[in-house]
């Protein structure tokens, strides 16, 4: 858990199980906090769709949606859908990331995500990560699993549409997909900000939070 106060951010963890789960997730919040802080160290590991074009997209993608900042990112080649099969190879992967920083913030999947691989990854990030403030993010799919967020970050409309670029431009592999358009992350975005009176936001669940506003 970390302290909400007034100290600035310099280091921030994002982490996916899939090439494109961060920036599905969590692009805006990135573009935000990249754009406000420049030279922001951002470690970020994605477990799957190391040595190939997966790989690629999800390279050229965050430097795009971290502008600025001192990206440091590392892709597996954990096989997609099969996270418990290889929960020691994830497990390491996590406690290596947390051995080299400690950030103030950590962006990971969310606990209740129906897809295994997020759930997985989102269930070993406390283990390492045990005084963190930890956002989990949302991917809008099939299963229906979106919840009740408690944690928002209104995007301007700027912020917003910036997204959606990036998503299109950098991710060819996946616009076959039926969820994966404009209306699709514009319209979650939108709902989002109708809750927390923005026009957009990125929504988030948020296990522990430690308030300090006596400082």
């Amino acid at each position: 858990m970390i302290r909400l106060g007034v100290r600035p951010l310099e280091r921030v963890v994002a982490v996916g199980a899939h090439c494109d789960d961060i920036a599905i997730g969590a692009g805006g919040t990135l573009l935000t906090l990249c754009g406000a802080r420049p030279g922001l160290r951002v470690d970020a590991l994605v477990l799957s769709g190391g040595g190939g074009e997966r790989e690629a997209e999800e390279r050229a993608a965050l430097a795009a949606f971290c502008p600025g900042a001192d990206l440091r990112l590392t892709v597996l080649k954990l096989p997609d859908g099969r996270l418990p099969a290889h929960w020691e190879e994830a497990k390491s992967a996590v406690e290596e990331l947390r051995g080299r920083t400690d950030p103030d913030l950590v962006i990971a999947p969310r606990a209740e995500d129906a897809h295994q691989d997020h759930r997985g990854l989102a269930r070993l990030i406390p283990t390492a990560f045990r005084d963190h403030l930890v956002l989990g993010y949302e991917i809008v799919k099939w299963d229906g699993d979106l919840g009740r967020p408690v944690a928002y970050q209104p995007l301007t409309p700027e912020t917003a549409e910036e997204k959606v670029r990036l998503l299109q431009e950098h991710y060819p592999s996946q616009r076959h997909r039926p969820w994966y358009d404009r209306e699709a992350f514009l319209g979650l975005a939108r709902i989002r900000g109708i809750e927390c009176h923005a026009r957009y936001a990125e929504a988030f669940a948020v296990t522990k939070l430690t308030l300090d506003l006596g400082e």
